[in-house]
């Protein structure tokens, strides 16, 4: 028989689950519904991708801060989408914001579109891959200027080339 200690410390686990991402989504969440240019099935997407790459770009996950590389990328170059590799950022558009996730403020022309998330009880824009619908994370209005916004991506979302001269 559970008591009520277990059963309220389970319940925060599960919570604390949840709110970092770590136990998939329902399908019908998962990536931006809609057409897209570039559709897979999802086991054609399970092919493509690496599990977590999957978790976050199909299943709209968050990986850990601080865990990404690109966090602390500061070559010039371009960050293009994961799944489809779409072009997303510049390089010239990322700042760092502490907050453990690579931030730009501002995509590129066309990359990116978004949607309301009003998962774990709050209001968030969601940002996804403009061709594919895949999840790169959340864009809020307390970036830099000149725009005022931060777009808080996923490194795992993201592929980062080196722009040739």
């Amino acid at each position: 028989m559970i008591n009520r200690r277990q059963f309220i410390l389970a319940g925060g686990g599960l919570s604390a689950a949840f709110a970092f991402g770590l136990l998939p989504r329902k399908a019908a969440h998962a990536a931006a519904s809609g057409q897209f240019e570039v559709s897979y099935t999802d086991q054609q997407w399970h092919q493509r991708l690496s599990a977590a790459q999957y978790h976050i770009l199909r299943e709209q996950g968050t990986e850990a801060p601080y865990s990404s590389p690109l966090n602390d990328e500061h070559r010039d170059g371009l960050f293009s989408c994961a799944g489809c590799q779409l072009p997303l950022f510049s390089s010239h558009t990322k700042f760092d914001s502490h907050t453990g996730w690579p931030s730009f403020y501002q995509p590129l022309e066309q990359a990116v579109a978004q949607q309301q998330d009003r998962t774990f009880g709050m209001v968030r824009d969601e940002v996804h891959c403009h061709r594919c619908g895949g999840h790169l994370g959340h864009v809020f209005d307390d970036g830099p200027q000149p725009t005022g916004l931060r777009y808080c991506m996923n490194g795992l979302a993201l592929q980062f080339a080196v722009q040739k001269a």
